[in-house]
């Protein structure tokens, strides 16, 4: 087997150094041949990836966190190449997702060596100009992708530990907005939603922001996607949320409704989504399932993430 694997000196602090070099060794063990690829920006990964693909890759290997895994989500969709991932990012939500444990390098490269694959779907945004981009995780919108910003223009603490402070920073501020949201149902049916909401995420797996449980319900393989929104309450009695949010348990309380879609269209002025991570686009922004686009190498008995 012939694998390209990426190696992204762009990545955000935190990412794990030398991961790649590792993931090649033990990879080099099991008789695959690996070649590491290196771009000087998102760009120029891109393009890498891309040429690879184009000369018949048997296989792209990510050494990274969830921003550089999209990277590679973008050029092996569809093409039924299969997408390793060695976790080593600041997030590794779609590594837990297929099952592999954070930050082991020895497993992850284990997974691909053993040559086990799964299918999971993604989840495609389309942009008010009309060019699109797929998500293997969660789009974040409203409150959480406030977060987001937030979170990544710190400079500490390194990890998921980022997520946890950046929420509880923007909880100081924290209101309802004017949103617009238009679902299609799993049954084909329609529903709008029209009001203030504190956020709205639409989910192909189940966590993000380092293992946070946002859509808990959300399944990769099952061609739908979730949607969870959370109405305005007092501050207080939505700070008091938090833990339930953590454990995945947030859905049964009254400001929080769940949906399971084939599509969410999301309106609201002013506000940038992300998707696996980083910034996707300024909302109005529709997301619909592209049900089995995906080959990943898995461990043989996935655990959920």
């Amino acid at each position: 087997m012939n694998v390209m694997l990426l190696a992204n000196p762009a990545a955000r602090a935190g990412a794990r150094t030398g991961a790649a070099t590792q993931a090649a060794e033990r990879l080099r063990d099991h008789g695959i041949r690996t070649t590491i690829i290196s771009g000087g920006s998102a760009e120029e990964s891109s393009e890498l990836l891309r040429t690879a693909v184009r000369l018949g890759t048997d296989a792209v290997v990510v050494a990274g966190g969830d921003g550089t895994v999209n990277l590679a989500i973008q050029e092996v969709a569809g093409t039924g190449i299969p997408l390793g991932v060695i976790p080593a990012g600041t997030g590794n939500d779609l590594a837990a997702t297929v099952g592999l444990k954070e930050l082991d390098i020895a497993s992850a490269a284990e997974a691909i060596a053993a040559g086990e694959t799964r299918t999971i779907d993604l989840a495609r945004v389309t942009r008010s100009d009309g060019t699109t981009r797929y998500f293997g995780t969660a789009l974040a919108s409203g409150f959480d992708s406030k977060v987001n910003d937030r979170a990544n223009a710190m400079r500490w603490p390194r990890g998921g530990s980022r997520y946890n402070i950046a929420i509880l920073i923007e909880f100081l501020t924290l209101k309802g907005i004017p949103y617009e949201v238009e679902l299609e149902l799993a049954d084909g049916t329609r529903e709008r939603i029209a009001r203030d909401l504190v956020m709205a995420t639409v989910g192909n797996g189940r966590t993000y922001g380092g293992g946070i449980p946002i859509c808990p319900d959300a399944d990769p393989a099952d061609g739908l996607l979730d949607v969870t929104i959370v109405r305005p309450a007092g501050r207080l009695h939505l700070l008091r949320l938090l833990p339930r949010v953590y454990r995945g348990t947030h859905t049964t309380v009254p400001e929080v409704s769940t949906y399971r879609v084939r599509s969410a269209r999301l309106s609201s002025s002013g506000v940038t989504a992300y998707a696996d991570g980083d910034p996707i686009g300024t909302l109005p922004l529709t997301v619909d399932v592209v049900p089995s686009a995906l080959r990943v190498f898995a461990p043989l008995t996935p655990k959920s993430g």
